[in-house]
């Protein structure tokens, strides 16, 4: 809003000149460079904010959205735009209370850290500065008020009849507008009539992949180029962990506020089967193999960016229910966008659930630099035998894909093995029997 300082100069100026329209043009373009003087000096207080550090590995990113506009006012720390990066949304917050005075980059545009971002004015933050404005202009008095609606024409005096004005030259712009109207008349009607519509809708779009799904894409295509990847198969009958989870689901929501899934269980079963085939939880670093004594287990979670794997770290020190808490807590974040890198960083092995989106076999693919991943499926009846007689029970196919460079096919297999049993059986995973 410009300042009444800054008004009264442009005003002062059109006063003066007033009396002699002639110059009055010319007076009202002077009082409106004071004006912007006033105005450019007045920038000098307003202070430039950069795109801030997103990590180390992070140098620059995507302006996804503007959450204020020019004239807005903000709080302190309060989100003015978002950067979208290859893993995850920065928002750049306001440093102090005030009003936005400029935007430097557009959306869509790429820009690094350090760049000037936005400048913003330090005052008082809340409302928009637009009704603000509109509010001060009703309140000055009418004979301070500028006007700024474009002057009508003027009419003819004595003068211009002698030839000293301009005349008017409206009505022949007019005519002159009609008869070249008139032509393009004529041509459409000797035109051809239009080629008949073809049948059915054949429209194309093209939308630009944001940056997590091109960083996915890469990471995917780097994993395919560069472990020997192999998968095994195997099923699991869910009947006991079923019942289980029945019976205490109630309980543990009541007291620990959290739904008892599958996944918590077949975490546990995973982490209790890398002990016994630690290559499963190794990694290669040049011409050595890492071991891990710890798992920190990456789990997949879809959102409407792409698939993310934010990690729950130590889980072989965890239970049930605090696994279930870790992962809830990482699912809400991973869908409000609000992972960190901190989040997502490290993991040494993967559980990706398709179950839940009603996929029966899948083969999923390694999250270098793992050297396993564990895929879950759906949960179906089936017909098996047990005990020489055909039953109906509900079995989930599993699937292990691995690096070969590490694991070899006996390993892989009696991991997987492993799992089932633990599953099936779930009082062996508290007494940790083999």
């Amino acid at each position: 809003m410009l300042s009444k300082r800054v008004i009264a100069a442009a005003r002062s100026r059109a006063f003066l000149a007033s009396r002699n329209s002639q110059y009055a043009a010319v007076s009202l373009s002077k009082g409106w460079k004071i004006a912007d003087s006033h105005i450019r000096r007045a920038q000098f207080s307003s202070k430039t904010v950069k795109v801030p550090q997103m990590a180390e590995s992070i140098s620059e990113g995507t302006l996804r959205s503007w959450s204020k506009q020019v004239g807005d006012s903000v709080e302190v720390d309060e989100e003015v735009a978002t950067i979208e990066t290859d893993k995850i949304d920065v928002s750049v917050n306001a440093p102090t209370a005030g009003k936005i005075v400029e935007l430097l980059a557009k959306e869509d545009d790429t820009v690094s850290v350090g760049q000037d971002l936005f400048r913003i004015e330090p005052g008082e933050g809340g409302a928009s500065a637009a009704p603000q404005e509109q509010k001060t202009d009703l309140e000055e008095p009418k004979d301070q008020q500028l006007d700024k609606t474009i002057p009508e024409p003027r009419a003819p005096s004595s003068a211009d009849k002698q030839g000293g004005g301009v005349p008017p030259e409206g009505p022949k712009e007019s005519k002159k507008e009609v008869k070249q109207d008139s032509k393009p008349k004529e041509d459409k009607s000797k035109a051809p009539p239009p080629a008949p519509k073809a049948p059915g809708n054949r429209g194309e779009s093209r939308v630009k992949m944001n940056r997590m799904r091109l960083r996915i894409a890469e990471r995917l295509k780097e994993s395919q180029n560069a472990a020997a990847s192999l998968t095994t198969f195997n099923e699991i009958d869910m009947s006991s962990l079923m019942e289980m989870r029945k019976k205490y689901k109630d309980e543990v929501l009541k007291e620990h506020d959290v739904k008892l899934g599958f996944m918590s269980a077949f975490a546990r079963a995973c982490t209790l089967a890398l002990k016994e085939i630690p290559a499963a939880n190794a990694s290669i670093e040049g011409d050595e193999i890492v071991y891990h004594d710890y798992v920190d287990l990456s789990v997949a979670v879809a959102t409407p960016k792409g698939l993310v794997t934010p990690v729950v770290r130590n889980v072989e020190g965890m239970g049930f229910v605090e696994i279930e808490k870790e992962i809830a807590a990482l699912g809400n974040k991973a869908r409000d966008s609000k992972l960190t890198l901190e989040d997502m960083a490290g993991g040494t092995f993967t559980i990706s659930n398709g179950g839940v989106f009603g996929s029966l076999y899948g083969t999923p693919i390694i999250n270098l630099p793992q050297s396993a991943v564990l895929g879950m499926h759906a949960i179906k009846d089936k017909p098996v035998v047990v005990n020489g007689q055909i039953v109906i029970r509900p079995i989930m196919v599993v699937a292990l894909t691995y690096d070969h460079r590490l694991l070899d096919g006996r390993e892989a297999v009696t991991f997987l093995v492993k799992v089932r049993d633990y599953i099936e059986d779930p009082r062996k995973m508290l007494l940790a029997l083999n």
